[in-house]
């Protein structure tokens, strides 16, 4: 079992219970946010090992949390960040990565499919502790 820490900052109630449901069944420790503002407070108090932001939220969005965060000098600031969007075009797709977005997901999704993704991200980067 895993003990790694990721953030969800996802807007919508009913996707943001399957991520949890999905990520705690596989032994991560999984903390919400239900806006980009609240996202914003969580990443600057507490170290996560992964961030999973959704495109479109209330406060900020998840690109504009992901660009504070790349450019924070805080303890998250190099974490690998998932984007999950509705928006699938290529100017977003392009837009998501100057922000510094790692992995982009466009929905809709199958939690195994950000399963892989969350694994993936995680087998690649070395735990400090």
């Amino acid at each position: 079992m895993s003990s790694y820490q990721i953030l969800i900052a996802e807007d919508e109630p009913a996707l943001r219970f399957l991520l949890l449901e999905t990520l705690e069944d596989e032994g991560y420790q999984v903390t919400e946010a239900e806006d980009g503002g609240l996202a914003r407070e969580k990443l600057a108090g507490q170290s996560y090992d992964l961030i999973i932001l959704d495109y479109m939220m209330p406060e900020a969005t998840g690109i504009e949390v992901c660009e504070w965060l790349r450019g924070s000098g805080g303890i998250n600031e190099d974490k690998p960040v998932i984007l999950l969007t509705a928006k699938a075009q290529e100017k977003d797709r392009i837009r998501a990565e100057q922000a510094g977005v790692t992995l982009y997901i466009s929905k809709p999704f199958s939690p195994l499919q950000l399963l892989d993704a969350v694994e993936e991200l995680l087998s690649g980067t070395q735990r400090d502790n």
